[in-house]
């Protein structure tokens, strides 16, 4: 009898559209479709605002990336410009100090040469008075002897006459 009893149950069963299963279910999927259409969209919208951020950032760092680098060249180039600089300027203080030490030689060259001029003019000049004086010292000698010599063998009245002749001769022989 239990069997004839779940016969009677299952005939009188209500339909399925009776049940409040049923009907929950349908509310579900209702709801749940009603749901999934705005929910896609906020996601699809919050996916395509996270990509577009990306996308700007990637941007940002390329453009960046591209700035470092040109940065990086220029100053690179700034650096070689520097040491271009640095190379002209201590070749130009060289060839300024190889000029200088020329021109301090030829300085030196000439100021030796007239000190050696000067002193050669100096010695010049000494041995000509020391000429003089030996010429005057001998003329006086000279003098000196011819007048003892007179003296001797001249009479005062002969001797005076030659002593007066040599010496009015003796500014023009001297001269």
């Amino acid at each position: 009898m239990p069997a004839l009893a779940a016969e009677k149950v299952i005939e009188h069963a209500p339909p399925f559209y009776l049940e409040a299963e049923f009907w929950l279910t349908v509310a579900f999927i209702i709801f749940v479709g009603l749901l999934i259409r705005p929910m896609t969209r906020m996601i699809t919208s919050a996916l395509d605002d996270r990509s577009d951020a990306i996308a700007k950032e990637l941007d940002e760092a390329a453009r960046l990336a591209e700035e470092a680098q040109a940065a990086l060249a220029d100053y690179q180039r700034k650096q070689r410009d520097a040491v271009k600089e640095t190379e002209e300027i201590l070749a130009r203080a060289e060839a300024e100090a190889k000029r200088m030490g020329e021109t301090a030689a030829q300085g030196l060259a000439a100021a030796l040469e007239r000190r050696g001029q000067l002193a050669m003019e100096k010695i010049a000049q000494a041995e000509a008075r020391a000429v003089d004086e030996v010429r005057d010292a001998a003329v006086d000698i000279a003098l000196n002897a011819t007048r003892k010599l007179i003296e001797k063998n001249v009479d005062e009245q002969k001797s005076a006459a030659l002593v007066e002749d040599a010496i009015k001769e003796l500014p023009d022989k001297l001269h």
